[in-house]
This record gives C-alpha cells, sequence and structure tokens, in this order.
C-alpha cells in the first residue's frame, strides 16, 4: 500500500467524527455525500482499514451511531427478501453472466435497492452511513444511480461511499477505468458529492 493511500486513509477517522462534518457545516444547502476514491488494487487494504475504523467507531465514538454497508452483502439480501437469489443461480449455468444480468436489471434498480435500505437499515435513524463493496456489485448496480437516488431518504445524515477508482470532484471513473453514463437523453452521471480526503486521482 503506498504512502499516499496510508496517508489518506489515516485521515478518515478524524474527519468523519468531527462535529464539523457530522453536521454539515460548510457545505450549505448541498447534500452530506462524499466519496474516498482509491486505486481498485488496494481494495483488501481498504477493506481491513474500514473494519479497523469499525473497532475504533465502537470502543472510542460510541455515542454516535455509525452504519456500514456493504453493497454485496444489501444486494444478496434483497435478492434473497424477493426470492430471486436461487432463481439467478440456476439460470446462470446455462444461460451465462449475460442472461442473469438482463433479468436482474428490473429488480435491481437503484430505486428499488434505495427503498429496501430505507426498510431495513432505516439511515436517516443514524449519525453516519459508510457504503463498500462498489466494486463487488459492478455491473448489477452502479454506484452513480444509487447515489443519485439515495439523498431522498437520508435526512442530514452524511454518507461516505468507498470507491475503487477515482473521482475528481465532477467524474467517477470505477477501476480508474469505467467512466460513469447515464441511460436518461442529456442526463449526467452523479456529480454532486465531495471528496472526502483530497489526493485520491494521483494515487
Amino acid at each position: 500500500m503506498s504512502t499516499t493511500l496510508t496517508g489518506r486513509l489515516n485521515q478518515i477517522l478524524p474527519r468523519i467524527t468531527s462535529e464539523a462534518f457530522l453536521s454539515s457545516e460548510g457545505i450549505g444547502n448541498e447534500i452530506a455525500c462524499y466519496i474516498f476514491d482509491y486505486p481498485a488494487h488496494e481494495e483488501l487494504k481498504v477493506r481491513e482499514h474500514i473494519e479497523m475504523m469499525m473497532g475504533r467507531l465502537a470502543s472510542h465514538h460510541s455515542e454516535l451511531r455509525v452504519l456500514h454497508l456493504n453493497l454485496l452483502e444489501v444486494v444478496l439480501a434483497y435478492l434473497e427478501k424477493r426470492g430471486l437469489f436461487d432463481k439467478a443461480l440456476k439460470m446462470q449455468a446455462p444461460k451465462g453472466d449475460a442472461a442473469v444480468l438482463r433479468a436482474l436489471k428490473g429488480p435491481l434498480a437503484a430505486e428499488k435497492l434505495r427503498d429496501f435500505i430505507a426498510a431495513e437499515h432505516m439511515p436517516a435513524d443514524c449519525d453516519l452511513l459508510l457504503l463498500s463493496g462498489v466494486g463487488s456489485v459492478w455491473p448489477m448496480l452502479r454506484a452513480h444511480s444509487l447515489l443519485n437516488c439515495l439523498h431522498t431518504m437520508m435526512g442530514k445524515t452524511p454518507l461516505v461511499m468507498f470507491y475503487p477508482g477515482s473521482f475528481d470532484g465532477t467524474t467517477l471513473r470505477l477501476f480508474g477505468q469505467i467512466t460513469t453514463t447515464t441511460s436518461k437523453p442529456g442526463g449526467k452521471p452523479y456529480y454532486r458529492a465531495f471528496i472526502l480526503v483530497p489526493g485520491g486521482t494521483e494515487a
């Protein structure tokens, strides 16, 4: 893991536990959505750091209600609840991944995942939401599509997404290569987010 990434990771905990961050001070009327981008090949190191932070939050900031959601676990739980997980597995062997993705496109619409997250986890009742697992759910779920609709049920809860790619403040590039697109003519990918810790796109 590079020194640059190490330094950036070490800045996360002090930032997200500060009163200014938790109260969305200094961002005006903007949505309290932040992205921590990192090189995709450092995924395991970032996962380890998130686990460490959750332990530190529990022991040193127990007054904070922090929700960490791994999007792969969320998607699997959602498919299980709808009775679609076993059906998808049975379809994959004879018909292949592309057929499964087409079949799940409707059920895995970002708005439906948003509603599932709202009902199961109630993030608006938390002080902070951390999202990880972005790379694990691609291409079943696009991170920018979920971000576009999550803000409607977040209330004043700040959201931090750990993103295996690059974000320069306007453009998301998953794995540093895949630029976000939108299916709506003339529409723009998600960009109303802040960089949590600068330096990621250069890392």
